[in-house]
């Protein structure tokens, strides 16, 4: 198992411990404050949310998203979609 504090994406230098990611069977999980928000599959390459939350964990569901080279979404979208399939061309 493998952890990590995930870093912005929007230029700020930090979450300040708020965001941590856990590796563990190919899948990274997203743990917003202490609530799981979101988890990759990496053998699936799909990514899984939990619904919106707050702004701040829609902050930190982007960077993640985008961490897996994902784009981000925005709070409609994160409402209305459970999993989103990265297109591959």
């Amino acid at each position: 198992m493998q952890t990590f504090d995930l870093m912005p994406t929007n230029g700020r230098k930090s979450f300040g411990g708020k965001a941590k990611v856990i590796v563990e069977n190919n899948v990274s999980t997203l743990i917003s404050y202490n609530t799981v928000v979101a988890t990759y599959n990496h053998l699936e390459n799909k990514v899984y949310l939990e619904g919106y939350f707050s702004p701040t964990t829609m902050q930190h569901q982007n960077a993640f998203l985008e961490f897996y080279g994902f784009d981000k979404l925005n709070k409609h979208e994160i409402e209305c979609i459970n999993d989103i399939e990265k297109i591959t061309s």
